[in-house]
């Protein structure tokens, strides 16, 4: 099983990134525009299309705000996906964001990790666009 952990530190408080990250079904709009194309909510199943096109539904197994901490799983092309993002407290206006996957097949983690890897970059820039108004 392939398993991924990034992390990315944002010029943000934790406040603003846990409203973020907590409002599940509007990640396209506040968290990773441009990555993420359009996202609806289905009851508990996200439906995001990500920038290239890729639809992906992901179930939200868990929206934790005592750990501000979200967890979904993943459907098609993976036999396993599930994954998680929490934010962390790390000084004044400042959150680290922690993105972890596991997933099978193995033969999609790269892919994946890159997939995280571009979409913490867009979460910081947005983020830290945001706070500066």
């Amino acid at each position: 099983m392939a398993s991924i952990q990034q992390d990315i530190e944002v010029d943000a408080p934790l406040a603003q990134v846990w409203d973020a990250l907590a409002d599940v079904g509007r990640i396209h709009e506040r968290l990773v525009p441009g990555f993420v194309a359009e996202c609806r909510m289905e009851g508990r199943v996200r439906v995001v299309t990500f920038g290239d096109g890729t639809v992906i539904h992901e179930p939200i197994l868990d929206i934790d705000a005592s750990r501000h901490r979200v967890a979904w799983s993943a459907g098609e092309p993976f036999q396993h996906y599930n994954a998680s993002v929490q934010a962390l407290d790390v000084g004044p206006d400042r959150t680290r964001i922690v993105w972890i996957a596991d997933l099978l097949p193995d033969e999609l983690g790269g892919r994946v990790a890159e997939m995280i890897g571009q979409g913490l970059a867009v979460m910081k820039r947005t983020l830290e666009r945001a706070t500066r108004g």
